[in-house]
């Protein structure tokens, strides 16, 4: 098990360190300047000069490197251009919104898939299948954005149950609570969740539907065990693997792709940060959320690797 969990840190740190320097080359190889950008087209280029120099951007590209990757390993982060602010703040701020709600959307993924795929896979082949496997294909066709533009015109303007965007904050002292920030954070997660629950339940489908044609679950049958108990005694934890599999992209997915939706109900949280920052071309800011999106992707895929071990011992004795 020890060299497992070394294996796939291992693996884990090589990719963070690949993604750094993709990202890095990938905003170094950008035409036009942040100092350009911030004192606008009538500056000279003295002016333009000058500013550079104090962004430490008239250095080479791999001192720049260095310093930008030493100073993240010390805790150190770099000044946004834009904010004024180091970047961990910013982030720090953002990532208030960002998380709850793609953790709130990945429960309500999980909820719906898994009620949805296990009723489908025990009505194979019958109206309550076929109901579920239509309701999911639409579910895939549905844009996110365009889904939760439907549920505000429905539960904001029409029933006028939640408001139609914004956040109220996580305390009292913000204008807000822990009650309105949920509230608040309903209707964006229901959109996010509503196209990864249709996938993830076809997926928990398939694979429920694999297991049960296996010789050890009619075995369990004719020993006496109902077609219930069966599935959820020996079907489902064999059928964890694919679930799992999909599940951690799905939730990596809800971190990194949040931008939309985000702004459709214009919520603080890192998409539109990033949004604001391609803007104002804010690189700083841009590189460092979206390396801190990469890491989040890798340890996401680092836990589910864990998790496999967990349901299948024989992962752990390879």
């Amino acid at each position: 098990m020890s060299v497992f969990l070394l294996r796939r840190f291992a693996t884990f740190v090589l990719t963070l360190v690949a993604a750094s320097v993709l990202v890095f080359a990938v905003l170094e190889l950008l035409p036009g300047s942040a100092a350009e950008v911030v004192l606008g087209e009538t500056a000279t280029p003295e002016a333009v000069a000058a500013l550079e120099t104090r962004l430490g951007l008239d250095r080479p590209p791999l001192q720049r490197y260095a310093d930008w990757a030493g100073g993240l390993l010390q805790g150190r982060t770099a000044t946004s251009i834009a904010y004024d602010t180091p970047t961990a703040e910013l982030i720090a701020e953002r990532l208030r919104v960002s998380l709850p709600l793609a953790a709130l959307a990945m429960a309500m993924t999980l909820v719906l898939a898994l009620a949805a795929g296990l009723y489908a896979a025990s009505r194979h082949g019958r109206a309550g299948d076929l109901g579920v496997m239509l309701a999911t294909q639409i579910g895939i066709a549905v844009p996110s954005f365009w889904l939760a533009m439907l549920l505000i015109l429905l539960f904001a303007v029409q029933l006028q149950w939640v408001g139609a965007g914004g956040f109220p904050g996580w305390t009292e002292d913000e204008g807000g609570g822990l009650g309105a920030g949920l509230k608040a954070l309903l209707l964006p997660a229901l959109a996010l969740a509503a196209v990864q629950a249709a996938i993830l339940a076809r997926v928990t489908r398939s694979a429920v539907l694999d297991v049960m044609r296996e010789d050890f679950v009619r075995t369990a049958r004719a020993k006496g065990l109902s077609r219930r108990q069966a599935l959820l005694r020996h079907v489902l934890r064999n059928a964890a693997i694919p679930v799992l599999t999909v599940a951690g992209l799905q939730f990596a997915n809800l971190l990194t792709g949040t931008i939309v939706v985000e702004n459709v109900f214009v919520l603080p949280g890192l998409g539109r940060l990033v949004f604001q920052a391609v803007a104002n071309r804010d690189l700083v800011v841009v590189r460092d959320v979206v390396l801190l999106l990469a890491a989040l992707v890798v340890a996401v895929n680092f836990v589910v690797d864990l998790l496999y071990a967990v349901v299948d011992p024989r992962l752990r004795h390879a």
